[in-house]
């Protein structure tokens, strides 16, 4: 709706960006915070939260650009063009650059692993709500023709020449819907983070919860770049979601029985 948050001559500031450093900050902060709540240093935490951004950052236009190869395939060169540059990224690609930095960083630091990603959970959550707001505001990452009420029409011809966003169509509000969801998850993860039966329980459904979210939201998605697979059948994106889903799943099945068992075995002592 709003590419440009102020303009001065040929400077400007794109509201985008601000969204994103935004929510990036905030949420780390919110992550440092919960860290240092589940006993992880707090400068450690610290650290992690910014390689872990710079690999999510890297990691987002990565896919971005794999997804929309046949667009870069014969001008390399635009991939470092301003209009890449602004045209956002993938969050499932930064996602998983995130989770393979973090991966690292944990293990040379000698760090807690699942409780370690429990504390940054929630602010991922939160930073994502930011960031979508900040695609509305581009118009990236739009959503298929409606003729609902709560569809979208834009009219800014940035938003159509950075994003190729349809102009003065009404559109499904992708972004919109997205902040609301991932704001939902932000509340429901800070109440189960202090309230967890298990360390990776918040981290598990985090996965859980965002893999559904994502994959029924690409449903209403209409912009290119998300790639395809298995012959069209779902997106790059919902493979992704399929798996974060699964392996949500897998955390909180081996966890909870290894708790389970812990109390029993703590109540077998107790009883002799």
């Amino acid at each position: 709706m709003f590419p440009r948050l102020f303009q001065i001559g040929s400077f400007y500031l794109p509201t985008y960006g601000v969204l994103v450093a935004s929510g990036v900050l905030i949420g780390l902060w919110i992550s440092v915070r919960n860290s240092v709540k589940q006993g992880i240093d707090g400068d450690d935490a610290w650290n992690l939260g910014i390689f872990v951004v710079l690999a999510g950052i890297i990691g987002a236009k990565i896919l971005y650009v794999i997804n929309d190869w046949s667009s870069y395939a014969n001008n390399w060169r635009e991939i470092f063009s301003i209009n890449t540059l602004q045209a956002g990224g993938v969050f499932s690609g930064g996602l998983i650059a995130a989770l393979i930095t973090a991966a690292w960083y944990i293990r040379r630091h000698h760090m807690p692993p699942l409780r370690t990603v429990d504390g940054f959970a929630p602010g991922l959550a939160f930073g994502h709500v930011l960031g979508r707001f900040g695609c509305f505001s581009a118009g990236c990452c739009y959503g298929k023709p409606t003729n609902h009420f709560w569809g979208v029409i834009f009219t800014n011809p940035l938003a159509n020449s950075v994003s190729g966003t349809p102009l003065g169509v009404r559109i499904e509000p992708t972004q919109l819907i997205e902040a609301f969801a991932e704001f939902c998850n932000f509340l429901f993860l800070i109440w189960l983070l202090g309230r967890k039966k298990f360390d990776g329980q918040v981290w598990a459904t985090f996965m859980i919860l965002y893999g559904i979210e994502r994959y029924f939201i690409e449903f209403l998605r209409d912009d290119p770049g998300r790639g395809e697979v298995f012959n069209g059948l779902m997106t790059g994106t919902q493979l992704i979601s399929i798996l974060l889903v699964i392996g949500g799943g897998l955390i909180w099945w081996m966890k909870s029985g290894t708790q389970a068992a812990a109390l029993r075995t703590q109540k077998s002592g107790s009883a002799v």
